[in-house]
């Protein structure tokens, strides 16, 4: 029965036990459920012994919780539908890519954890703060341990000790690079005595594994490689005599010519666990500007033991990598060049120089260049071509988890931007004032993109159609030097780290169906932090929760 409330209070409901109640009713309970005492001898619900929970007990329950949210929308608020729908909507955010579980309010401080976060070397070689997402959890080198801190908490979840000299990965740059892994390999251990170990999710460590010094004769240096892997990398064939072009680099890095000549590279991929091989690659060489070939590799691939000398900085023999879960990305003189986890060359059409491969969240894989007219090829998760379009393809920055993955050539000649499938075919083509830089969002049916001069606008996701626009108030001052680096959101709005061109940032969260700001925070009042990344960057979104990532640690944001 309910009671009329109070000015401005809420509906109150007094149980009580009816006898005459239906039966059959999907309101009806056991008598022991609703309170009352077993009928002597006779069994529970499905023939269950008294006094034990009763057999489909919680399929019952789950039964009644529909009913619940009904009533409170039969007798007036329908609170108990929405709370259903954003408990929904909450746990979607933990899955899906740069979500958030709540972002209507100001950010605050929620925990905090100090310490080094990530290689020293990294960070004073200005490659930022390199950081792994595993699961919920962040993990990192710090103090020679590999720590993790649970996302939602700042509690260190698990510490495994590294021992001399770690190098552990696939890592990432936070807030810039791919972080997230399904594993991290670590070595350590002197240079002939290389220990390798597999770090899981869960803190678990594999059974170390002695690296065999003459496999470095064999196949070249060891480092973690993607899916559990070691690779290794070394030049093979026969090194030219002569006909090397005119390739030159001075003392100061000044380089001009081409490199015509060098030697082919064989990459090389072992299971970290075991030592057998995955699989190998060779890359042959091709003629490439000098500047592709001066030695300034800060990786442990870099330089050769025969570099050919010909300026002091020329290097036809060096290389190096940048490893993430998915891919091995070769660069350096006449070998750029991108694998697969599994072994599949990609991009070997595009000049050395010249373009780049990346990976995307739905499998795929995209390839394009630099010039003037730029074309990009799409692949599948197996690196089977499934079609070309114009501009960048630009996937989300952040996503709900609803409607269907989407691409935007961005970078198009004139002001065009164009929604493609997954596979290149286009879904429509919408023309925007300006030219369009970066896809940041995909909500609730809605396209969030950022355009020139620091204009975010949304458009309809199926027809293009454009439904808001925001520019800051800030935009005026800072010009064509304000933009958005980062985006987050919860289903409902849109987080975005606003920066300018002298490095402060701040955030502005809008209303994904408006375009309406539901809060901001700029100059001293904003939260972040940013030391010793550019403006507040260093965010990464984990099972929901917003972190900030710095070289001296690590704080929650809510």
């Amino acid at each position: 029965m309910a009671r009329d409330p109070e000015p401005g209070g809420a509906f109150v409901f007094d149980l009580v036990d009816d006898g005459a109640a239906d039966p059959a009713s999907p309101l009806a309970l056991p008598a022991a459920a609703a309170g009352g005492e077993p009928d002597g001898e006779q069994p529970d619900v499905d023939g269950a012994v008294p006094g034990e929970p009763p057999a489909g007990s919680g399929r019952m329950l789950r039964g009644v919780a529909p009913v619940a949210a009904v009533l409170a929308i039969v007798l007036g608020t329908g609170l108990g539908m929405d709370g259903v729908r954003d408990a929904a909507r909450s746990e979607r955010m933990r899955e899906v890519h740069g979500g958030v579980v709540d972002v209507s309010g100001p950010l605050t401080e929620t925990w905090a954890w100090e310490g080094d976060v990530g290689s020293r070397t990294a960070v004073e070689e200005g490659l930022g703060v390199e950081v792994a997402v595993l699961g919920d959890v962040l993990a990192f080198e710090s103090g020679g341990e590999l720590v993790a801190l649970s996302a939602a908490t700042g509690a260190e979840a698990w510490a495994v000790p590294l021992g001399a000299d770690p190098d552990c990965g696939p890592t990432g740059s936070a807030g810039w690079g791919q972080v997230t892994t399904s594993a991290l390999v670590c070595l350590a251990g002197p240079d002939t005595d290389r220990v390798v170990t597999v770090v899981g999710p869960d803190g678990a460590v594999s059974e170390p594994r002695v690296l065999d010094p003459a496999d470095i004769r064999r196949f070249g240096e060891p480092r973690p490689g993607p899916d559990g892997t070691v690779v290794r990398a070394e030049r093979t064939g026969r090194a030219p005599t002569s006909g090397l072009g005119d390739g030159r680099c001075t003392e100061l890095g000044e380089c001009t010519g081409t490199v015509r000549a060098g030697r082919d590279l064989t990459v090389r991929a072992e299971d970290a666990v075991t030592g057998e091989e995955r699989w190998h690659v060779t890359v042959p060489f091709r003629p490439t500007p000098a500047d592709q070939c001066a030695n300034w590799y800060g990786t442990s691939w870099d330089g050769s033991g025969t570099a050919v000398d010909l300026n002091s900085m020329l290097d036809p023999g060096g290389f190096g990598a940048r490893i993430t879960d998915r891919l091995v990305q070769l660069y350096g003189c006449g070998v750029e060049a991108v694998i697969t986890s599994d072994g599949v060359p990609l991009g070997t059409e595009i000049e050395p120089g010249t373009g780049s491969v990346e990976s995307f969240r739905n499998g795929g894989y995209t390839s394009y260049t630099y010039s003037e007219e730029v074309r990009t090829v799409l692949y599948d998760s197996a690196g089977t071509v499934v079609g070309e379009i114009d501009g960048y393809a630009a996937e989300p920055g952040a996503v709900d988890g609803s409607g269907p993955d989407t691409l935007l050539g961005v970078g198009e000649p004139g002001a065009r931007v164009t929604a493609y499938e997954p596979d290149g075919t286009p879904r429509w083509d919408a023309e925007v004032t300006t030219d369009a830089q970066s896809f940041l969002a995909q909500v609730a049916g809605t396209a969030v993109i950022l355009t020139g001069g620091g204009t975010v606008r949304a458009l309809d996701l199926a027809s293009g159609e454009e439904q808001w626009a925001w520019r800051s108030t800030d935009a005026d001052e800072y010009g064509a030097d304000l933009y958005v680096s980062r985006s987050f959101t919860d289903g409902q709005f849109v987080l975005l780290v606003v920066e300018n061109g002298y490095g402060s940032a701040g955030l502005v969260s809008l209303d994904v169906v408006s375009g309406e700001v539901v809060w901001e925070q700029h100059g001293e009042e904003a939260v972040l932090d940013g030391s010793g990344q550019i403006g507040g960057s260093g965010l990464l979104a984990i099972d929901g929760n917003l972190l900030e990532v710095m070289p001296d640690g690590v704080r929650g944001l809510g």
